[in-house]
């Protein structure tokens, strides 16, 4: 039976990127509003009432005012994905990342809620969760997040600068030490301490990686880089979207191998002799960290995960 999906703000990087991943699927057809009918609102809502799932790719107020349109519609209204940052802390929806916990894939299946993840906290949460239920990190020990993203990540005036003049080579950002995505990072990874989070934006369109250092000493029980390394192959063993990579053999990381790709690896490169080490994620922001996971929740959703797997695995070329 084929599925209706309703992409409210298609035209957005995340909302295109989705829209060309779900032509590769079968069994599903995407609807669009006309032009001049996409901020009518009325035209809006009969068209959620008319579809199986909306996926919001809207900015977060917008996200906010969508949903209630959603569940003002009462028994007519559809399952919804949330792609913004609006709703990734709330009550009442489930957190699209199907590979962070044991059984977390089957409550997206199930969900009539569900919030895509960010692209940072994706290879955050990726790299501690399992380490912090393992007992490795204590919950409230302090952690510290670097991260660097393509441009593509940074909306439409950022991706336009670069684009048309090429903007910085490299920049720090969120400097307050307050991004919006460090209460996402903390409730989802299991934290009780706030980390620091330092994200940053390089003159390259696609790709992210994100990194933990830390003082093994310091730890509890002193883990090694490999019982670390061990706890995440446990943790993602069998996933398709998330690999572990236990014996990097380069010491240097680049985004460009990822770019395209749903798939997010996980590295674990230590400094044995002076007990310290750096967990890696490596991801495509607009892979994993955005429009392939959407897919893939988009495929738990409405019964299609064997579909979306093969769709999941293909390369994305933008």
């Amino acid at each position: 039976m084929t599925k209706r999906i309703f992409i409210d703000g298609e035209a957005g990087t995340t909302g295109l990127q989705i829209v060309e991943r779900l032509r590769r699927l079968d069994g599903v057809v995407v609807q669009s509003l006309d032009l001049h009918a996409r901020k009518d609102n009325a035209a809006r809502r009969d068209m959620m009432a008319s579809v199986d799932l909306v996926v919001l790719c809207l900015p977060d107020e917008a996200a906010r005012e969508a949903a209630d349109m959603v569940e003002g519609l009462g028994g007519a209204a559809p399952r919804l994905l949330d792609a913004s940052s609006a709703h990734r802390i709330s009550q009442g929806w489930v957190y699209g990342f199907s590979e962070m916990a044991p059984g977390q894939a089957s409550e997206i299946a199930q969900a009539a809620r569900v919030t895509n993840p960010g692209c940072y906290p994706t290879g955050a949460i990726a790299l501690l969760r399992p380490l912090v239920e393992a007992g490795l990190i204590p919950a409230d020990f302090p952690i510290t997040i670097n991260a660097v993203s393509g441009y593509s990540g940074g909306g439409k005036s950022l991706i336009a600068d670069h684009d048309s003049v090429g903007g910085p080579a490299f920049e720090l950002y969120a400097l307050s030490l307050n991004h919006k995505h460090v209460p996402e990072i903390a409730r989802h990874a299991g934290l009780a301490r706030r980390p620091l989070f330092v994200p940053s934006i390089g003159h390259f369109r696609q790709g992210m990686l994100v990194s933990v250092p830390l003082h093994l000493d310091t730890l509890p029980g002193r883990p090694t880089a490999r019982e670390i390394g061990c706890a995440l192959v446990e943790r993602y063993e069998g996933a398709t979207q998330v690999k572990v990579r236990m014996t990097p053999a380069a010491q240097r990381l680049d985004v460009e191998s990822v770019a395209g790709s749903d798939v997010m690896e996980l590295f674990v490169f230590e400094n044995e002799a002076e007990s310290q080490a750096v967990l890696v994620a490596r991801l495509d922001n607009l892979g994993k960290g955005a429009a392939g996971a959407a897919v893939q929740n988009i495929g738990l959703m409405l019964g299609l995960s064997d579909r979306d797997k093969t769709a999941g695995m293909m390369a994305m070329h933008a």
